[in-house]
């Protein structure tokens, strides 16, 4: 009894499926989207200490499909929007980078998507497939000046409509470009 608890390693791997080549980080995933969505994927990215974590670069026009191909299909299974930002990178061509996080609780993976956008250029919603993209979609609109191409409702959601440009672009001045305009309060004596 004490001899078949030491045949495991203690990850709960035999010492035959430790040695075993193991599947790159995302090759399952990506041979899956790429089936069915070939050309799709521009580049991908994976940490050999995070098998569980990668990252896939998708062409614009093919993020809805793929990503509700992602949401539906039982391999992948990433029902949960977690995060959608932006980075944005001055001076490239195409200067911002929409992040959508994905997990699947079903199969204990992470999924970051990527889409390269130029500034001029629109991003299609994906608050058809996951309904909490609607407000990340809206914040990434209101602080980096990110369009959402058929979004249900495209308007700031933190600053005034009149506010002119986007803070957490990294041209944006770290004292801001004159929108806030503080005055001190006077104050006032009772019985003036």
């Amino acid at each position: 009894m004490a001899d078949e608890v030491g045949t495991e390693e203690a990850n709960g791997e035999t010492p035959e499926e430790a040695e075993a080549p193991k599947t790159p980080p995302g090759k399952a995933l990506r041979e899956l989207v790429d089936g069915e969505f070939p050309g799709a994927i521009l580049e991908q990215t994976a940490y050999e200490d995070r098998e569980d974590e990668v990252t896939f670069v998708l062409k614009d026009d093919a993020l809805v499909r793929v990503a509700t191909y992602l949401r539906d299909h039982p391999a992948a299974s990433f029902k949960i929007l977690t995060d959608l930002t932006a980075a944005h990178y001055p001076g490239e061509e195409t200067p911002f980078q929409v992040v959508y996080q994905l997990v699947s609780v079903d199969h204990g993976r992470l999924l970051r998507l990527k889409v390269k956008v130029r500034e001029d250029q629109e991003v299609p919603t994906v608050s058809e497939v996951w309904s909490s993209a609607n407000w990340m979609e809206r914040e990434v609109y209101d602080l980096f000046g990110v369009r959402f191409k058929d979004h249900p409702d495209l308007r700031r959601i933190f600053l005034p409509d009149d506010w002119g440009s986007y803070p957490f672009r990294k041209d944006y001045p770290l004292e801001g470009r004159g929108e806030r305009v503080y005055s001190k309060p006077t104050r006032k004596e009772i019985g003036d």
